[in-house]
């Protein structure tokens, strides 16, 4: 259910076309909050939207309001609502599932044909000032964790859930491939699983320097025309310990997959976060004679109360992944700044749109 009152919003009609309009304020429903969006921040998944047009099977076919990655204050609760009040400061989990399939049954939400996913079609998302989402999914944030770091719960989560699948344990060698937000995150996440000597591969210098600077072991700029197998002998000469127990791609690209799988011991494990080309060639004779396991990872499932435990306690530090801030109303900069990987997460701030935060109504 929709307002009369309308509101700044980033919307995205198809490749390269974002603009600025009013949308209608949503009202909240049985067992949802209305949240006063304060950070939001730009995803890669976002930039796949705005520069494809698309992401893997979802396509934009009608006006979509983008972002995911979302923390905000509770504005107002709908019927039934009892883990939330008026005034609480959340992070958002953005994916709702059916919670009837037989993956929400067996406790693979995150696999859910019919999920819901916040900023993706045709469910609309995050950069505007006001949403509704269901309070179940919605996470109560202690009075001294920022709101950037509620939003940014939400790359850690991807995170901490590729380590998991990567089965990252206490002394584990490990290759990050992608030095991005999510690259930086699974950095993050695996240092305080304990991982110890990681890794971490990018095409761009400053990113690189960004990874070493957040206590990566080890940095390798590689080139996107380098011989895969020179570099994997980089890689393995620099770790020390020739091949790595586990991997993480976090890019996509074909020859980040192909690194991963050479440096990777037998017997071990690749996890693949990126989404890049659709079809890639891997060295498959690697994986079948290494008996390497390659795990495909997709969001994350029930990690939410661990990752906002290790930001509460302490544990991880997650804040100096901000990079850029812009108000609402230059989303089109900061998704101009995004795509030419400029720092690392821009982050959009809803809580002043236009009329110094002021909810539009009827136009006026």
């Amino acid at each position: 259910m929709m307002s009369t009152k309308l509101q700044l919003s980033a919307v995205l009609y198809g490749q390269e076309d974002l603009r600025l309009e009013k949308t209608p304020v949503p009202l909240p429903q049985k067992g949802e909050v209305q949240l006063a969006v304060k950070c939001v921040g730009i995803c890669g998944s976002d930039l796949h939207y705005f520069e494809e047009g698309r992401l893997n099977k979802f396509v934009v076919k009608e006006p979509l309001i983008l972002g995911h990655e979302v923390s905000g204050t509770v504005k107002a609760v709908g019927e039934g609502v009892t883990n939330l009040i008026v005034g609480d400061r959340v992070a958002v989990e953005p994916g709702v599932p059916c919670r009837r399939c037989e993956f929400c049954m067996e406790g693979k939400y995150n696999l859910c044909p019919n999920r819901h996913f916040c900023g993706a079609p045709p469910v609309g998302g995050a950069m505007r000032p006001v949403i509704c989402h269901p309070a179940e999914f919605c996470y109560k944030l202690p009075d001294h964790v920022t709101f950037e770091e509620g939003m940014l719960m939400e790359p850690l989560a991807v995170a901490v859930h590729a380590c998991a699948r990567a089965e990252i344990k206490p002394g584990s060698s490990l290759l990050i491939t992608g030095a991005g937000p999510i690259g930086i995150m699974v950095l993050i996440a695996a240092k305080a699983m304990g991982a110890s000597n990681i890794c971490v591969t990018d095409l761009v210098q400053s990113r690189v320097d960004f990874a070493k600077g957040m206590g990566a072991s080890h940095t390798v700029l590689v080139k996107a025309d380098d011989d895969i197998e020179v570099t994997a002998a980089k890689v393995s000469h620099i770790l020390g310990c020739g091949h790595v127990q586990a991997a993480v791609d976090t890019s996509g690209a074909e020859s980040a997959v192909q690194l991963a799988i050479l440096v990777t011991k037998p017997g071990r494990i690749v996890a693949t976060v990126g989404l890049g080309p659709a079809n890639i060639a891997i060295p498959l004779n690697q994986v079948t004679f290494k008996q390497i396991d390659l795990r495909g990872c997709r969001t994350y499932c029930n990690n939410q109360h661990e990752v906002l435990n290790l930001v509460a306690s302490g544990q991880v530090d997650i804040k100096p992944l901000v990079s850029h801030r812009f108000p609402l109303d230059q989303a089109l900069e900061a998704f101009d700044v995004a795509r030419g990987r400029q720092g690392m997460k821009c982050v959009l701030q809803c809580s002043e749109p236009e009329l110094n935060g002021t909810v539009l109504q009827n136009g006026h």
